[in-house]
């Protein structure tokens, strides 16, 4: 088990992150069309999984702001936002705030990702949803960066995360 803080105070992870050129493990998530989508789903192109608590949060929807603005500019490279967010919540979000370089992928039906993953909250209020990572996969979905944020109410380091994919 590791851990995060959230507000200083220490949250408890369940699961095992991912590290530097090792294989992301595969999932099935829920789109938002409610259709399953999978990691194999994006095989060929380069995958930036920005994993948050939920777009409802000022932290969440900055982060996901601006990996949307960041993908615009990317070649074959998939933004994928993935949350515990309904699909329809996380379709609203994005419409209002004009977001369409990047796809939301809810965990509502899947919460064994968060747990795969390395991320699954089991204490604090949030327990149940993910905690704030970000990882860089390739096109054979080797890990080319690694960050869970060590404080849930932080921002991930973009400019590390970006800098891999240039």
């Amino acid at each position: 088990m590791s851990t995060v803080t959230l507000g200083g105070t220490p949250v408890n992870l369940s699961g095992t992150f991912p590290t530097l050129h090792q294989t992301a493990p595969s999932f099935t998530l829920t789109g938002k069309d409610l259709a399953e989508v999978k990691l194999t789903d994006f095989a060929g192109k380069r995958k930036v999984l920005n994993i948050v608590p939920s777009l409802d949060t000022p932290v969440c929807a900055t982060s996901t702001r601006a990996f949307n603005q960041a993908a615009s500019q990317l070649n074959n490279t998939v933004v994928l936002v993935i949350s515990a967010d309904l699909p329809f919540a996380a379709a609203r979000f994005c419409t209002t705030e004009g977001i369409d370089h990047l796809v939301t992928l809810s965990t509502f039906r899947h919460p064994e990702f968060a747990k795969h993953y390395g991320v699954e909250i089991t204490s604090s209020p949030l327990a149940g949803l993910t905690a704030r990572a970000v990882l860089v996969l390739d096109e054979n979905d080797q890990v080319l960066h690694a960050e869970r944020v060590s404080e849930i109410k932080h921002e991930p380091n973009y400019e590390a995360a970006l800098a891999v994919l240039r």
